[in-house]
């Protein structure tokens, strides 16, 4: 039994002199009571006396109303000694109703900050927070060798810059500070969400990498592949344990090669490792999936099959592009036709991205559609057998590979064809989304925004214009990998 809980439940202790003035006082009633009765019953003066009680009496009750209003609710003495503030609490403001009003408009943020591992460094940051009105809705932490990393969901008041409340948790002893707008999403707590994620993953090979990066937060993810579209070793290994460095994780990929993950603006804890890690040891442990649904479509010359394709239709891919035309295939892999099929392995694998296929009523293919993750960005792809071309089988892919995209969370998807390839660009303007366009040497970059744009920050359009000269100047990861295997 705690010591609240015996103090509240002891007795208070029985004093005799509280008796004895109670029955004292008991008596005197009785005595007055008795001698005002004789006096009204026997006295001359008998509705004079009657009229004279009453007054008292109302007088008495006045006083009696007007004595509990100013002193009957006062705390007692040892509630107020208890209830008072600590010395470390006496300097934070206490904020009137007049500011309430004015900052009743409010915004979210997520915020870490590196505590010493001591007693109260905890609470000093809370402490900081309460004297600024700001609400701390969810708070985790990240054992460190030297410290403790404490990662909080905050609803501040509008009005509180960011870079105020940066230096007041500095001020506090809060050190390596990092803070960023969240959204109602970053209200689910953390169990649920990694259930969720690893739920996600079980359904399907091709969201480990977006379980991890909705997991870590805004970073990069390479799927390193072990051996290169030519055939030869790219010498890309992990340890089965993993290594972490700073802001870079990398892990052993269950299909061979490494998951490098890197996040440059804030390091990695080791429980954020501990918990990727576990994401692709599940991964692992299911092996090759890739839901089989599938959707019937009705064209002119017949019924046409829209599913998930996988590394098991690699042959089928090969020989659409055996009736391809040289030019179709120069608009889909910008380079020699010749190495089109050197890609397919790397394309139709669930750990790059998702491919949606195009099949007959007889079940050849005749179209693929690529969504690949490129680090933070998504590049989209399409390739239609020349017989199949301008029935609407291209637009058909795109709106359901942008329907995966939003489905997955990203914010803007892009293409990477030639200035000359109409039929793409008509399909993405078909998408009917904000669309930009960059050209160079005949590359034409047409990257569609999914959602989002209003709330990036500077940072994050700068990033984006970098990776944009970067597609420009480079082209699309296909022909990164081309270059790669050349060298």
């Amino acid at each position: 039994m705690t010591d609240v809980t015996s103090s509240k439940s002891a007795r208070r202790p029985h004093h005799w002199r509280r008796d004895l003035v109670e029955l004292a006082a008991l008596f005197t009633a009785v005595a007055v009571a008795d001698a005002v009765a004789n006096m009204v019953a026997h006295g001359p003066d008998g509705p004079f006396l009657l009229v004279a009680s009453a007054i008292a009496l109302i007088i008495t009750a006045g006083f009696h109303t007007w004595w509990s209003r100013h002193h009957g609710h006062a705390p007692p003495v040892e509630a107020t000694r208890a209830d008072a503030p600590s010395d470390d609490s006496r300097d934070v403001p206490a904020p009137s109703p007049v500011d309430a009003d004015a900052d009743s408009a409010t915004a979210l943020w997520r915020m870490r900050a590196t505590v010493r591992d001591a007693p109260g460094s905890l609470a000093a940051l809370c402490t900081v927070l309460a004297g600024r009105r700001v609400d701390i809705l969810t708070l985790q932490t990240h054992p460190l060798a030297t410290g403790t990393v404490d990662e909080f969901l905050l609803r501040a008041p509008a009005s509180l810059p960011a870079r105020q409340l940066t230096r007041e948790i500095s001020l506090a002893g809060g050190s390596d500070i990092w803070i960023e707008r969240a959204d109602t999403h970053d209200l689910v707590d953390a169990p649920t969400r990694i259930l969720g994620l690893a739920t996600r993953t079980a359904l399907d090979a091709a969201e480990l990498p977006l379980a991890l990066r909705q997991l870590l937060g805004r970073c990069t993810i390479h799927s390193l592949p072990a051996v290169s579209p030519t055939g030869g070793p790219t010498g890309a290994n992990a340890p089965v344990e993993g290594i972490l460095e700073g802001t870079t994780m990398r892990m052993r990929d269950p299909n061979g090669g490494v998951i490098s993950v890197e996040r440059h603006y804030l390091p990695f804890t080791p429980t954020e490792f501990a918990r990727a890690r576990a994401l692709v040891e599940l991964d692992a442990r299911l092996g090759p999936r890739v839901p089989r649904s599938r959707d019937v479509l009705t064209l002119p010359e017949g019924k046409i099959t829209v599913r998930r394709a996988d590394q098991s239709d690699v042959d089928a891919a090969s020989a659409m592009h055996e009736r391809c035309s040289e030019h179709t295939l120069g608009l889909r892999y910008h380079g020699p036709v010749g190495d089109a099929d050197r890609y397919l392995d790397h394309l139709l694998s669930p750990r790059h991205g998702r491919t949606l296929k195009v099949q007959t009523a007889s079940g050849r293919l005749v179209a693929l559609g690529h969504l690949l993750w490129d680090g933070d960005e998504t590049e989209v792809a399409l390739i239609v057998e020349d017989t199949w071309q301008r029935r609407g089988i291209g637009a058909e892919l795109l709106g359901r590979l942008v329907a995966l995209a939003v489905e997955a969370g990203c914010t803007s998807v892009y293409a990477v064809t030639q200035a000359s390839n109409t039929g793409m660009v008509a399909a993405m303007r078909g998408l009917g989304l904000p669309l930009d366009y960059q050209i160079e040497g005949g590359t034409l970059v047409v990257t569609a925004r999914l959602k989002g744009t209003e709330q990036l920050t500077d940072e994050q359009r700068t990033e984006d214009r970098r990776t944009d000269e970067q597609r420009t100047m480079y082209g699309s990861p296909e022909i990164a990998l081309r270059d790669q295997a050349g060298r």
